[in-house]
């Protein structure tokens, strides 16, 4: 925990937040902090700054907080995303929000098992803990917006166009294709399809929408590194 966030309902006046449960144990165990120490803190959604613990026990921590600057930046990425395997996933929304994504949409694929939509992982209390953990880790404090798209065709069709106006837009994708660009300088959308990749119906409706694929060598990877390695070519 690089950062320690702050929802509105801990705090008990301006500049003072109690705290309980996860992050009270990650001071204890991990930080061993004791009454004194100073801390990275931030408000979800709004302004970092420093913390003081001025009391802490066992239940509770109370921190006096000044909050002066804003978060990093948002990258100006929409990362499409068709859904990856339940144990992948928890590791990729800690990525993206680390890295900065501004925008995830989930979608399906024909690679995509009917199985990983039934995962515990995307109720939204789920999806938040893992974000919280990524922008813990990155210190941010402002959560990536997230969308789930269960059924591509309609999507693409219907939505996809819309949402990628505007941007570069690329497909992620094995094959006789350019390079990805590196070290672009606008806003991006960015495809990444399931582990096996999209099916060549999905490229040529991607391609449709104006989308260019592009690849990162001969090395087949898994989804969760493809991820990392994108979005840090392009930004």
């Amino acid at each position: 925990m690089n950062l320690l966030l702050l929802r509105d309902e801990d705090f008990v006046s301006a500049n003072h937040a109690q705290l309980r449960g996860r992050r009270l144990q990650h001071l204890l165990q991990v930080h061993q902090a004791q009454v004194g120490d100073s801390l990275k803190v931030g408000r979800l959604g709004g302004l970092m700054g420093q913390g003081q613990l001025v009391n802490l026990t066992d239940e509770l921590a109370e921190v006096a907080v000044q909050l002066d600057h804003s978060p990093p930046a948002k990258l100006p990425l929409t990362l499409l995303l068709a859904m990856p395997r339940p144990k992948m996933f928890r590791r990729i929304l800690q990525h993206c929000a680390t890295l900065g994504v501004a925008d995830i949409i989930l979608l399906n694929s024909y690679r995509v098992e009917k199985s990983f939509w039934q995962t515990p992982f995307l109720q939204p209390a789920q999806i938040e803990e893992n974000l919280l953990l990524g922008l813990e880790q990155a210190r941010d404090t402002v959560l990536p917006r997230i969308r789930i798209e269960k059924r591509f065709k309609p999507f693409v069709e219907d939505h996809l166009g819309q949402i990628a106006a505007g941007t570069l837009a690329l497909v992620a994708h094995p094959g006789m294709y350019p390079p990805c660009p590196r070290a672009v300088a606008q806003p991006t959308t960015l495809a990444i399809g399931p582990e096996g990749g999209w099916i060549p119906y999905e490229v040529d409706k991607l391609i449709e929408s104006g989308f260019q694929p592009v690849q990162l060598g001969e090395r087949i990877l898994r989804v969760e590194t493809a991820v990392t390695a994108l979005i840090a070519r392009l930004f």
